[in-house]
C-alpha cells in the first residue's frame, strides 16, 4: 500500500475519534430490530412521533425506511416534515450523547411550535435505549433505528450527529458531534433553520 492511501485512512480515522462516539464503541450487541409491538412493551415516557406530510422530502439522501418510534407512531425521514426540524442521532453506548441529550431535552422543551425536536436511537438495543432515556429524563420523541440506517445513508459511523432539516425536508446542516448547551442549540436553529426561539 502507497503511503497516499495510509495517510488517507489514519486521517480518517482519526476524524472519527475526534468527532464522537463510533458504533464499535458498544460492548453490548444491539441485536436486531424489534418489532413495534415490542417498542410499545417497553416503559419508556418518549412522546410518539408526530404525524407527517404525505409530501416527499426535497433534495433528501435520508433512507426512505420507516421507523417505529417508542411512543407510538412512526417516522420517515424521506418526506416532508412540514416545520424546521432538529433529529439528533444517539445511543445509550455513546458517553458524548449521554452528555448531550439532556440538552437535546431543554431544545425540545424550549421549542414550541415553531421547531420539531426528534431524536433516533441508532445502533443500540431497544432495552438499553428506553432505560437510559428514563435515566436521562428524556420525553421528546425518539425512533428507532437498531441497524443504523440513517447513519449508513449519511456515510458516518460515529456519534452524537444532528440533523436540522428545513419545513420542505431538505437538510439544511449536518452538526457533527455534541453540542454543550441549550444556548448554542438555539443559534444553531438560528444559523440555519432561521428560526428565533
Amino acid at each position: 500500500m502507497s503511503r497516499a492511501p495510509r495517510a488517507l485512512g489514519a486521517l480518517l480515522l482519526l476524524l472519527g475519534l475526534l468527532a464522537g462516539c463510533t458504533s464499535g464503541d458498544s460492548d453490548d450487541d444491539a441485536g436486531p430490530t424489534p418489532a413495534s409491538s415490542e417498542l410499545e412493551a417497553l416503559d419508556t415516557d418518549l412522546a410518539a412521533c408526530p404525524e407527517q406530510s404525505a409530501e416527499p422530502a426535497a433534495d433528501s439522501d435520508l433512507p426512505a425506511t420507516v421507523f417505529e418510534c417508542f411512543g407510538g407512531g412512526t417516522l420517515d425521514l424521506s418526506r416532508a416534515p412540514g416545520v424546521p426540524t432538529v433529529v439528533n442521532l444517539w445511543a445509550s453506548w455513546c458517553p458524548p450523547c449521554r452528555e448531550e441529550l439532556p440538552v437535546v431535552q431543554q431544545l425540545a422543551d424550549a421549542s414550541g411550535d415553531q421547531l420539531r425536536v426528534l431524536g433516533v436511537a441508532s445502533l443500540d438495543g431497544a432495552s438499553q435505549t428506553a432505560s437510559f432515556a428514563e435515566d436521562a429524563a428524556v420525553t421528546f420523541p425518539s425512533a428507532f433505528d437498531g441497524d443504523g440506517e440513517v447513519m449508513a445513508a449519511l456515510g458516518i459511523n460515529n456519534l452524537p450527529y444532528t440533523l436540522f432539516l428545513a419545513a420542505d425536508g431538505s437538510l439544511a446542516y449536518l452538526h457533527v458531534g455534541g453540542v454543550a448547551s441549550v444556548a448554542e442549540f438555539e443559534q444553531l436553529v438560528l444559523d440555519h433553520l432561521g428560526v428565533q426561539l
